[in-house]
């Protein structure tokens, strides 16, 4: 599973920043020679896990939270996104990314709130 390399590259960090950054790193070197939006959707769950794992013990309100997660997200659909797409549709991916983009946030949002009793589940 392309999500396990990237995510073993966060153990040895403490700090959500620096989870997110290790991540995202991982993820761009795994996705090097391509990506499918599969791939980029089992990423994208990881890092959410990862990142609600780690914002789950700090004591913030739930919104700021939520919002660090999409903005995980965000990061990762900046450093890799791009590599779903075939050369041919290119010019197309050049118009909708905005769009495309927010739809995968939209979709992130929603999923925060179920992952966080897994998270809590998982960490028992």
């Amino acid at each position: 599973m392309i999500s396990h390399r990237a995510y073993m590259a966060t153990i040895d960090q403490f700090e959500l920043k620096d989870k997110v950054t290790a991540f995202v790193a991982r993820a761009k070197e795994l996705a090097a020679g391509g990506l499918t939006v599969g791939e980029f959707a089992e990423l994208a769950v990881s890092l959410m896990r990862v990142a609600t794992a780690t914002l789950d013990s700090i004591p913030v309100e739930g919104p700021l939270k939520k919002q660090w997660v999409l903005d995980a997200v965000g990061m990762l659909f900046d450093a890799v996104a791009d590599k779903c797409v075939p050369t041919l549709a290119w010019p197309l991916w050049l118009i909708l990314r905005p769009a495309i983009r927010q739809l995968v946030l939209l979709a992130a949002g929603g999923a925060v709130e179920s992952l966080l009793p897994l998270v809590r589940r998982a960490a028992q």
